[in-house]
């Protein structure tokens, strides 16, 4: 079993990778709109089930879990303008840069203990998204600029609704923690569905199919796996995302990264992946 669960997180990864794909691949949606089928049909799938088996049971503190959900929601919106401005290399190694961020909130909210060693990869880290932005201009006015930072923004997110998340639902089931977490963003971004114009209907169904492929299957993929290995171990592949993105990135969208990337995004990898590690033998 330990076998299929590695597979399982090893597919999970390489699925993720269509995210900026597909994300791309509907530009008559507005962010809003692609952030709602996200979400919105994770949860509308997962309602039915739930409801039958009386599982819509808030455990803890309430105030938290909502708080979780609602940054869960802001954070993807985010993501999403990153993949829509830059390019998915930019976006999704700039992205893996959350494991810092989620040591920086557990030392200065948590009061965790932190070691050198991690201050010196995050220092590495932040070498590495300075040498990653290298000959791009510091404006709005440039995509880049703007992908690049909403994909920072993304992460600090995905960090701090991991901190919180993971101390609201050490109780729930696969199928629970699924819902929680998209159901903030399915009732925020549920306004820009009736704001929907001059839409392209085959990008509906590509949005439909995008829910269903990283919503639920790859999240699925993961618990399954993350059922019958440790987490250090399941997370550590989840990295494989970001191979899979560049050369999904390369073959269909025929997109190229720089030197500069390819080196800042080593540091900032290496970085996330020892930091990570590092996280889960002090936690």
């Amino acid at each position: 079993m330990t076998k299929k669960a590695i597979y399982a997180v090893i597919l999970a990864a390489c699925i993720a990778g269509f995210n900026g794909v597909l994300i791309k691949a509907m530009p008559s949606l507005t962010t809003g709109t692609i952030g709602w089928f996200r979400v919105g049909v994770p949860v509308l799938f997962l309602l039915p089930s739930l409801l039958y088996n009386r599982e819509i049971r808030i455990k803890g503190n309430r105030k938290m879990l909502l708080l979780a959900t609602v940054i869960n929601a802001i954070r993807l919106y985010f993501y999403l303008v990153a993949f829509m401005y830059t390019s998915i290399g930019n976006a999704v190694v700039l992205f893996y840069v959350y494991p810092l961020f989620v040591t920086l909130i557990e030392t200065l909210v948590y009061k965790s203990p932190i070691s050198k060693i991690q201050v010196y990869l995050m220092i590495l880290a932040f070498i590495g998204i300075g040498i990653t932005y290298l000959n791009k201009p510091f404006s709005f006015e440039s995509n880049d600029f703007i992908g690049m930072l909403a994909s920072l923004l993304s992460a600090v997110g995905y960090a701090s609704f991991v901190c919180i998340f993971k101390r609201q639902t050490t109780s729930y089931n696969k199928k629970q923690l699924l819902f929680f977490q998209n159901i903030g963003g399915a009732v925020l971004f549920a306004p820009f569905l009736f704001a929907m114009d001059n839409v392209a209907i085959p990008e509906l169904g590509i949005a439909v199919f995008y829910a269903a492929l990283i919503g639920l299957g790859v999240f699925s993929l993961f618990f399954f796996g993350l059922k019958y290995l440790n987490p250090t171990t399941a997370t550590s592949l989840m990295y494989l995302e970001v191979i899979s993105a560049v050369l999904l990135s390369y073959f269909v969208l025929g997109e190229q990264l720089t030197w500069n990337t390819y080196l800042g995004g080593s540091f900032i990898l290496m970085s996330s992946f020892f930091i990570s590690r590092l996280n889960r033998k002090l936690s």
